[in-house]
């Protein structure tokens, strides 16, 4: 299933799908107590005075004198279905999403004024050939796009909104806060150094949902952390709708991606659940600074260490697909007769021969990794020797196949990265932190009435 995805992520990294959570996930970490109040005066037993429903919203919004319409707000959901293949959700989920919305048109909202008053304008031009990219995308030309949003009952007009936001905050961060993140020759040093000293030392490929929290918050915020954790046990999202639609951190537009990284470079508390957890597992909500994390484990692997499953193999599948309406019986039948046939196949050289006896198609990959195999089919194509082939898979719907390997290129030890690559990550993560600081210190500023 397609994970809902914002258009802010077509523009930025060309949005490719992400895998889904397998269906396994478990919580690896229990919960932690609600941190105490941070300084605050707070009365132990304290009385509410008057009601309060934070999932109520006005339909408009005004932030420091922009007005946000609540047509801008379904405009603006209808634009994230739509980028999802039109994909629906239930009543509540959309309230939800129409909350995580609101807060995102706040935040966009902030962010073009701010670049406004550093003297960044984005031109009629450029928003122009962002939004010719989205719809190539989409495969429609401009004006079928336009066309389609407003069957999907969103607007041309959101969507070059959210592009316009998008790229005038890339070009305040280059302007005001890139310039003014130096990164030292010695830092680089220190770290090429502790990767070195580090070697085989383990490895944790994660993402993130980072909620945000305060004394007055924290309740409702943990509250909905395990709603989240909840969602993704059924495992109909994949962690990356929830990162981009929940997550408070900036990393929400790479759908939480953390990257590869090791304890050490963790926070405490982050680094504990991390290491407790297996492959494709869920962790949180995990009390950490300012909120809570909620964890996802991709992977995990040895520092500058070669990994079997990182090689790549030389791979020629035959694909023979089933007609429509046919039984599992029929399906079994076929699936065993494809599989005697398959047992024949000596090398690469033979497989065209065979599949033309079989009706089937063949296809070529040679840039294929163990790693991005399925896990069962994974384990299987680690053991063939050249020429041989794995035992049929398939369903009655889709066909039955088999992979054959022709070649297999195995990885070389891992290679201490380069002087710019270091450089690099760390100038990013150095403005990611200085941009979230700076949208913070924006909504405590601002102004923002609910009408």
């Amino acid at each position: 299933m397609k994970h809902l995805r914002t258009v802010a992520g077509l523009l930025s990294l060309a949005a490719a799908g992400v895998a889904p959570v397998a269906a396994g996930i478990a919580q690896t970490v229990e919960d932690r107590a609600v941190p105490d109040s941070g300084g605050l005066d707070l009365p132990d037993n304290l009385q509410i005075f008057g009601k309060l429903d934070p999932n109520v919203r006005k339909p408009t919004a005004i932030v420091n004198d922009t007005v946000l319409t609540g047509t801008d707000v379904d405009q603006r959901v209808a634009l994230i279905l739509a980028a999802n293949g039109g994909q629906k959700i239930s009543d509540a989920d959309r309230d939800r999403l129409k909350l995580q919305v609101l807060r995102q048109l706040i935040d966009e909202t902030l962010q073009i004024q701010e670049a406004k008053t550093a003297d960044i304008t984005i031109t009629p031009g450029e928003i122009n050939a962002s939004y010719n990219r989205v719809a190539q995308q989409f495969n429609r030309s401009p004006a079928q796009m336009a066309a389609y949003l407003r069957e999907s009952g969103s607007s041309e007009r959101s969507l070059r909104r959210q592009i316009e936001g998008e790229l005038a905050w890339q070009r305040y961060l280059r302007r005001r806060v890139e310039p003014f993140v130096n990164i030292g020759d010695t830092e680089v040093k220190a770290i090429l150094d502790r990767l070195e000293a580090a070697k085989g030392t383990e490895e944790f490929n994660l993402r993130e949902i980072y909620l945000s929290a305060n004394d007055a918050t924290q309740g409702q915020v943990v509250a909905e952390a395990r709603r989240i954790i909840g969602e993704l046990q059924k495992g109909q999202q994949p962690f990356g709708f929830f990162a981009r639609q929940y997550s408070d951190s900036p990393t929400r537009g790479v759908d939480g991606d953390l990257g590869w990284v090791r304890a050490a470079q963790l926070p405490g508390e982050l680094a504990e659940a991390a290491q407790q957890m297996q492959v494709g597992q869920v962790a949180g909500p995990i009390a950490v600074s300012g909120g809570f994390s909620i964890l996802y484990l991709t992977d995990k692997r040895q520092v500058l260490t070669a990994d079997p499953r990182d090689a790549r193999l030389s791979l020629k599948q035959l694909t023979l697909r089933f007609p429509a309406g046919t039984t599992q019986a029929q399906a079994n039948i076929r699936a065993a007769a494809f599989g005697e046939a398959v047992k024949g196949i000596q090398g690469c050289g033979t497989v065209e021969k065979v599949a033309a006896g079989l009706g089937a198609d063949v296809v070529d990959n040679d840039t294929v990794r163990i790693r991005d195999l399925p896990g069962p089919l994974a384990e299987i194509v680690g053991q063939l020797q050249v020429g041989q082939a794995t035992p049929p898979f398939g369903s009655p719907d889709s066909g039955v196949r088999a992979l054959v390997l022709c070649g297999r290129d195995d990885p070389k030890s891992g290679q201490l990265p380069t002087t710019d690559q270091v450089e690099n990550q760390l100038q990013q993560q150095r403005v990611n932190l200085r941009a979230q600081q700076k949208l913070r210190d924006l909504r405590r500023d601002a102004v923002v009435e609910y009408r």
